[in-house]
């Protein structure tokens, strides 16, 4: 393994263990749950749930069929939750790839090193990657084990795609914090932007659907092609995914481009 990617996942350790301990214990709570949702469907039911604003709905996802498995797994797991605690993690190791090392001044005793500055980008991106396919890795185990054990009934191919957006739609958001970060070398603008995009871009791929006026942004949105093709419905959206990993690329080339032709710490 390359020098500095060992070095970047060394420095992400303790990170990553939190985020893994934490999301994987966030998982459990909300699937300890789904017992008490079929034990009393009409106090979960549609016309329960009915009594929700129509926005609080959509934000939620609809909260369709929500005493269902793959109802509640959709709506708690990876609709919401999931995915944004994901893109903060990635966010964070995104910025502590470039932004917070230049910040504190160590990123220059890097660049002097004899490491070519786009191979540091690179490498740095493999990290974030490497990282955060451990991090989902682990707590799709751990969805798939604690799902069966409390009969969710929802296939692991279904969840296996789920988890499989996550963690594209993650790591477009934490090379996108690499690339604000690459290009600024400020690590409170590059979550700004991050948040602004992620909350942005949810609220419109959930509330779009049903505003004409915001309709067209959903195009736009990494969320859109997340969420729309409902993995755990029905199956891997091949093209959606594509779309996100392309859109990766194109981040990544651009962190690359923009720090090598920047000088750091300036």
């Amino acid at each position: 393994m390359p020098v500095l990617v060992s070095k970047s996942l060394r420095d992400y350790r303790r990170s990553l263990a939190g985020w893994t301990v934490g999301i994987t214990a966030f998982f459990a709570l909300y699937l300890s749950f789904y017992p008490s949702i079929t034990k009393d469907p009409e106090l979960y039911g549609r016309a329960a749930l009915a009594k929700f604003p129509g926005a609080m709905r959509d934000l939620m996802g609809g909260l369709e069929d929500f005493t269902s498995g793959i109802g509640y797994l959709h709506s708690l797991v990876y609709q919401l939750f999931g995915p944004m605690l994901f893109v903060v993690c990635a966010a964070i190791l995104g910025n502590r790839a470039l932004a917070q090392p230049e910040e504190s001044g160590t990123l220059e005793l890097t660049v002097t090193l004899p490491v070519d500055r786009r191979r540091l980008v690179f490498e740095r991106f493999a990290a974030l990657a490497l990282g955060l396919l451990g991090l989902a890795v682990v707590t799709f185990l751990a969805v798939w084990v604690l799902s069966s054990a409390v009969d969710m009934n929802v296939a692991f191919d279904r969840i296996l795609a789920g988890h499989t957006g996550i963690l594209l739609l993650s790591l477009l958001f934490g090379t996108l914090a690499l690339a604000v970060g690459a290009a600024t070398g400020r690590r409170g603008i590059a979550m700004a932007v991050v948040g602004v995009v992620a909350v942005g871009g949810y609220v419109v791929e959930s509330m779009g659907k049903n505003v004409d006026a915001i309709a067209w942004l959903r195009w736009i949105s990494p969320f859109h092609y997340y969420l729309d093709g409902r993995p755990l419905y029905q199956g891997f959206p091949t093209g959606d995914y594509l779309v996100l990993a392309g859109a990766t690329v194109v981040l990544l080339v651009t962190a690359i481009l923009a720090f090598d032709r920047r000088d750091v710490g300036v």
